[in-house]
């Protein structure tokens, strides 16, 4: 049944944009604002785009661990996206039958990546980049921040996390297992295709230089992968991962002391859930020493701000790590596409409109998307490429508000401009930056 909220939402957006959403437009997400910040614009590299599928064998079957039981397994199937620098100069392309919130709406999606297109080996290998959705999600939740990193250079790959996607969305405990050795093996699996002759990926794929971006559950499992062992008291949570078996990620043990992965260089963490659970203590969060940039909301409540995202960031002591704060958002904070119009309409399967699932209520997700691929691009460009013209625009006054803007007539700054690198007049509003360094 519908909810009277979702009932009363439909009418009202059925007056804005009509019977039919897709009548709003295309549903773009390669969009760039007029106001975006300088790093948000697409690289000059053509890309192509691709899905694979591969096979991780003999993984704990988690859905059907029963407790005192011997510990099913199974071959454990992962659906891949990956974006790559093409050749030729041809542009735009369309995903079709992109699956909405509600695990049965299909949906097309237009960007910049041409679906097979010739790999561009000339110039690699790539920097590899893996990313992690939430739970639920897809490999399509973050495609904005995936085709613009792939125009700059990089090879990305985007995870169908089984268990937990929109359409077979399953038990919880099955997410805090994977989640870590789902990013781990991929980025195995990624390396052999690299020197696999048949493979498209044949010399395209620098996995030696690796970065991983994860959004809230994809958060979560990205700090455990960059060191950051779960609590004891986690382990044994009734609610969690059965029988135990989230102890493969517990601080201090063997097989978490196994998992981080010095190929790894630069982990973006959206919203990272699980500190005010207390799946970690500042003890685990001790473990992280790969660099980290944490975005988060002000007002997040699913993982939380204060006692979550932000306590990690300051717990974190052995990494040098970023806190970029969206002032008034919630937990959709950066990450999320613009929501397609065909999620604007209530469901029969859903008790709220798919449309709050991917949106903010105080800010526009191109926004957002646009501040985040100007932020990932700096860090990942630093940390991954090296590249030293990037570091000036993440050394930045902390408030973007008290910023000075003060530049001549032609533009060159003057000796009080404060305003934040990259960021248009007027433009760098609601946003906090802040910076700590391993031992702070």
């Amino acid at each position: 049944m519908k909810s009277l909220a979702a009932t009363l939402t439909a009418i009202a957006l059925a007056a804005m944009f009509g019977a039919d959403p897709a009548s709003a437009g295309e549903n773009r997400i390669d969009l760039v604002r007029p106001d975006a910040p300088a790093l948000a614009s697409p690289g000059p590299l053509a890309i192509g785009v691709r899905t694979i599928e591969v096979v991780n064998p003999d993984q704990v079957d988690i859905l059907n661990v029963v407790p005192e039981g011997e510990v099913p397994t199974y071959n454990r199937p992962l659906t891949l996206e990956v974006w790559y620098p093409a050749t030729g100069d041809e542009v735009g392309g369309v995903y079709e039958g992109v699956k909405l919130r509600d695990g049965q709406t299909e949906v097309s999606l237009h960007g910049r990546a041409v679906r097979d297109a010739a790999p561009a080996t000339v110039d690699g290998p790539y920097p590899l980049i893996i990313i992690s959705h939430g739970y639920p999600g897809n490999r399509f939740l973050m495609s904005p921040l995936a085709e613009n990193l792939a125009t700059k250079g990089y090879v990305v790959v985007s995870i169908d996390h089984t268990d937990s996607t929109y359409s077979d969305q399953s038990a919880f405990g099955s997410t805090l297992v994977n989640r870590s050795l789902d990013q781990t093996f991929v980025l195995d699996e990624m390396a052999r295709l690299n020197g696999e002759a048949e493979s498209f990926l044949a010399g395209l794929v620098d996995a030696e230089t690796t970065g991983l971006i994860g959004y809230s559950m994809g958060g979560y499992g990205a700090i455990i992968t960059a060191g950051g062992g779960v609590t004891e008291a986690s382990v044994g949570y009734s609610w969690g991962a059965p029988a135990g078996t989230l102890g493969v990620h517990l601080s201090g043990s063997e097989s978490h002391a196994a998992l981080p992965d010095p190929r790894i260089r630069a982990i973006v963490a959206f919203a990272p859930w699980g500190r005010e659970r207390e799946f970690w203590s500042a003890e685990t969060l001790a473990g992280v020493e790969t660099p980290v940039f944490f975005v988060a909301g002000s007002q997040d409540d699913v993982s939380g701000y204060e006692a979550g995202v932000r306590l990690m960031f300051e717990e974190t002591v052995n990494a040098d790590r970023y806190l970029l704060t969206f002032i008034g958002a919630n937990h959709n904070a950066g990450a999320p596409m613009p929501a397609p119009q065909e999620s604007w309409q209530p469901v029969e399967t859903l008790d709220f409109v798919p449309f709050e699932h991917y949106a903010d209520a105080v800010w526009d997700n191109v926004r957002m998307n646009n501040v985040s691929q100007h932020f990932v691009t700096a860090f990942l460009g630093l940390h991954l490429k090296q590249d030293g013209e990037m570091a000036p625009f993440l050394d930045l006054i902390a408030v973007a508000e008290d910023g000075v803007y003060s530049v001549d007539e032609e533009g060159t700054p003057q000796d009080d401009h404060t305003y934040w690198l990259g960021f248009p007049a007027r433009t760098a509003k609601g946003l906090i930056l802040n910076h700590l360094t391993p031992g702070e």
